[in-house]
């Protein structure tokens, strides 16, 4: 069954693309612009590293695609921008935008492939196969997907092994007005359930601004944050001063898990990893950062 799972997901990606756009497999394309931190950390995992010719502002790993000329960030893209990088192939998230712009690049004869994304291994894969695909590399493409897979095998194996799963509550965003919490249908959500925890905000969906004292009826046990808001609040003293935090389980212990913000939200090639070492640090106490 493991021989046979790279296979299927290569064949699924061969399917989609031939309906999607035929012509664009003819050829591997030479200049690609990359629109989304996950995409273009999977290029790099598949080492076609040397196909990119610009990135945008998510594109922050591994280091050296900082380096590369950039497009802006995802949701507010510019088509002259773009096309003055001469790419024969635009590799875009399902979040990047606007629309109008797409269109614009379409236009002026540019393939635009949009990957769709949801929180979940399967997604991960079925964007590896694809872009493994694209740039006619379906070996690495499959090497990748057999290691992804593993990850997430013996991150199922370890949950299975739970006998608590403790509230956790993930702050978005804390630098301006009310805290930004993530509810259900989000990256922080599902990454809270694969590594056994609760989301603590579950009775609505998508991220939204919480009040001090929803903060403190959530009750979370842990609360996680990304380090861009851990420095973006001023560090982790100036959090746990935030309103409503003192007064939680989470804040009373000083239990708060910093993780680097591409590697938990993304759902790239490292979110197994990332999903394993955030259930580790869930279930042990003293795993927990204090620090960023």
């Amino acid at each position: 069954m493991k021989k046979t799972r790279p296979l299927l997901y290569r064949l699924a990606a061969i399917v989609w693309l031939c309906l999607a756009a035929p012509a664009a497999i003819a050829d591997s394309p030479k200049r690609i612009v990359s629109v989304g931190g996950a995409l273009t950390e999977i290029i790099y995992a598949l080492n076609g590293e040397d196909n990119l010719a610009g990135v945008d502002t998510t594109s922050l790993w591994p280091e050296a695609a900082k380096a590369l000329p950039q497009v802006g960030y995802m949701r507010s893209l510019s088509a002259e921008g773009i096309l003055s990088l001469a790419p024969d192939l635009i590799l875009v998230s399902a979040h990047a935008g606007p629309p109008a712009v797409l269109e614009q690049i379409r236009a002026a004869g540019v393939p635009v492939h949009t990957l769709v994304e949801d929180y979940s291994e399967q997604s991960v894969l079925n964007k590896v196969s694809t872009i493994a695909a694209l740039l006619g590399k379906p070996d690495a493409g499959d090497t990748l997907a057999v290691q992804i897979h593993a990850d997430f095998s013996r991150l199922a194996q370890l949950r299975s092994q739970f006998s608590r799963h403790p509230s956790v509550m993930f702050f978005m965003a804390v630098s301006h007005g009310a805290p930004l919490v993530s509810g259900r249908e989000t990256a922080a959500d599902a990454m809270i359930q694969l590594a056994g925890g609760v989301n603590a905000i579950g009775d609505y969906a998508g991220n939204k601004p919480i009040g001090s004292e929803a903060i403190i009826a959530a009750a979370p046990e842990l609360i996680l944050l990304t380090e861009l808001t851990v420095n973006a609040v001023g560090g982790l003293d100036k959090f746990y001063q935030l309103p409503g935090i003192a007064h939680t389980p989470a804040g009373l212990n000083r239990r708060v898990i910093v993780m680097d913000t591409l590697a938990l939200l993304s759902f790239g090639p490292r979110s197994g990893q990332v999903a394993l070492e955030l259930a580790e640090r869930l279930q042990n106490p003293a795993n927990i950062a204090t620090t960023p």
